[in-house]
């Protein structure tokens, strides 16, 4: 009994001084914070005479905090000479000496622990974790590299010394470890991809990268995952050319079906890079007709080139080449299921670039009655079928099919479009309240850009009524905004010049203004479109177009004129002087990515 009471009581104590201990220690912490490091180190001298062991970082800390570096040596040698094999204490000895200026004897504390290292695994890692944790991440790595020589097994801490090359921002020998380990490891490309450019500053960098790969290409021809990343690289250069010369040559090596080709394609095309995804498309095609990319690549080849067309100036001899590609197509694989992308294609072009608009209603017709047709392929023809009765004046057919559209998706991006579109035709012929009602229900839209545009119509439609009960100016106004629906540049110009002589006193300024803007930007005439959009930042600020205008200024100097540093300076307007603007979190992200900052997640 009296024993079991002495041990109760040894057991107490012994917590109690535990307890005090930690409040001592927090006390410490707090005077560190403070900067009252004297009276913080007094208790880490303290503590360390009570249980050297456990208290000894912060006492060497404290030491060398205040530059006490003769007595931080001091403790560091007296724990060596008793614990020789823990690490830890000679990597706080090489941190006395290194903080003190002897960084010739730092060196030489660390350069024996490395020659010295154990050959095991477990505790390699554990040296150069400490290592880590002291904040010499060289050394750490030279503990792994040392490691791998020691237990001859090159594969050995791929992942420990990728993170410490990112940490150390050692682009070099992130790239070597990279190109180590991908050839066993193939899958992990995309995160090496993803890592490099969040790592890499500029095309110094991309040039270090390439280098590198293609020594490993010479050394190894065979090793596909080096021209995959090759490609990307020049990718990232924008070098388009070369990424499609250096796939196409493997796909040549390996005789394959023009898979990579088509995919790299695809990426050409989002960047806009045209001539060089048809180049692509063209090998992809002359493979034969038996092979399964065929038609997939007859039909995007096409695609391309309307987007190639269509984003340029172009001739009407461009437009009906393009439109003889698409029949030519459509006559030998038919019309079907697999090639109703093409008839859609094809109804725009006629619709809006040549104006055949009895050819275009014809071919939507067809198409939406197809057998086997994907539903949302459906729908979107039905859209663009609704927009030809449209130009056709044939209100009433366009809105049961915008409303079939509606009513059969419900709560989707598609039936949002649908709606909008019928909204917009019900203002195109002058219906503007109902049109009101329905665009005030999309300012809630789940689509960002159906939402900015249903608030901007529902505006200009409620300011200019408000000045002019009767409407007539606006009903002209959106006779011309029909017009350059319709891809009918001289009659919406001439159309917006009679709205002032009819109506002197009309509302309508700015909205003329950004309508022009918008015609002028459609004929691809981007100089003079900057015109009328500095006129409604100039002369409408606070309008409702002030904000989409110099938005869309940043967007035609970063994209169409070549010019970021304006873009940059249109961007910071919309941040400064629109806070409330919808495009605000747009123009932030364009102008940080132009500033040159790293994105989320980049490191």
């Amino acid at each position: 009994m009296k024993r079991l009471a002495a041990i109760i009581v040894f057991a107490l104590f012994t917590s109690s001084v535990v307890f005090a201990q930690v409040d001592e220690l927090q006390l410490a912490r707090q005077f560190t914070t403070n900067g009252e490091l004297q009276k913080a180190l007094d208790i880490y001298q303290k503590l360390y005479k009570q249980d050297n062991e456990a208290y000894f970082p912060f006492y060497v800390n404290g030491l060398l905090g205040l530059k006490k570096f003769d007595e931080a040596e001091s403790v560091a040698k007296k724990m060596l000479r008793k614990h020789p094999a823990d690490f830890k204490y000679s990597i706080a000895l090489g941190r006395v000496y290194t903080q003190k200026g002897d960084i010739d004897k730092a060196n030489a504390v660390y350069d024996d622990l490395v020659k010295n290292l154990p050959a095991d695994a477990g505790e390699i890692a554990n040296l150069a974790t400490q290592f880590y944790q002291a904040e010499n991440t060289d050394y750490a790595v030279k503990i792994f590299l040392q490691g791998r020589k020691l237990l001859n097994n090159d594969k050995l801490y791929t992942f420990e010394l990728i993170g410490l090359y990112r940490f150390k921002r050692d682009k070099a020998g992130l790239i070597e470890e990279y190109l180590n380990f991908l050839p066993e490891n193939p899958a992990f490309i995309t995160q090496a991809e993803n890592t490099l450019s969040a790592m890499f500053d500029g095309s110094a960098d991309y040039d270090l990268l390439k280098t590198a790969v293609l020594r490993r290409i010479q050394k190894d021809p065979q090793q596909t995952i080096y021209v995959d990343l090759l490609t990307w690289q020049y990718l990232q250069q924008k070098d388009y050319d070369q990424a499609l010369n250096q796939s196409l040559a493997l796909s040549r090596r390996q005789n394959d079906d023009g898979n990579s080709i088509f995919d790299l394609c695809q990426t050409l095309v989002s960047d806009q890079a045209y001539d060089t995804a048809i180049r692509g498309y063209e090998y992809v095609i002359a493979k034969g007709k038996d092979q399964p990319l065929y038609i997939p690549a007859k039909i995007e080849l096409i695609n391309t080139k309307n987007l190639l067309v269509t984003s340029g100036k172009y001739t009407q001899a461009d437009l009906i080449g393009l439109e003889k590609d698409y029949t030519d197509l459509l006559n030998e694989f038919g019309k079907t299921s697999s090639t109703v992308f093409a008839m859609q294609r094809l109804a725009k072009l006629q619709a809006f670039k040549l104006h055949k608009l009895a050819d275009a209603q014809k071919l939507l017709e067809e198409a939406i009655n197809i057998p086997d047709i994907k539903p949302n392929m459906q729908a979107s023809c039905k859209l663009d079928l609704g927009d030809i009765y449209l130009m056709n004046n044939e209100p009433w057919e366009a809105t049961l099919l915008y409303q079939q559209v509606e009513t059969g998706y419900p709560n989707t991006n598609i039936s949002q479009e649908a709606k909008f579109r019928d909204a917009k035709l019900a203002y195109y012929t002058g219906d503007f309240a109902w049109a009101k009602g329905q665009l005030d229900i999309l300012k809630a839209a789940t689509s960002q850009l159906i939402a900015n545009d249903a608030l901007n119509l529902s505006l200009l439609i409620s300011d200019n009524l408000q000045a002019d009960t009767s409407g007539g100016a606006l009903k002209m106004y959106a006779r011309a905004d029909l017009h350059i629906f319709a891809e009918q540049p001289e009659k919406a110009i001439m159309t917006l010049d009679s709205i002032g002589i009819k109506y002197p006193d009309n509302a309508l300024s700015d909205d003329i203004l950004m309508a022009k803007a918008r015609i002028l930007i459609q004929q691809k005439n981007f100089t003079d479109a900057i015109v009328p959009l500095k006129k409604i930042v100039e002369e409408h600020p606070f309008n409702l177009w002030a904000d989409d205008a110099v938005f869309m200024l940043g967007d035609l100097y970063e994209n169409k004129l070549n010019n970021k540093e304006q873009a940059k300076v249109y961007y910071q307007k919309v941040i400064t002087d629109y806070a409330g603007s919808l495009w605000i979190n747009e123009a932030r992200k364009r102008f940080r990515i132009l500033r040159g900052d790293k994105q989320v997640g980049d490191s």
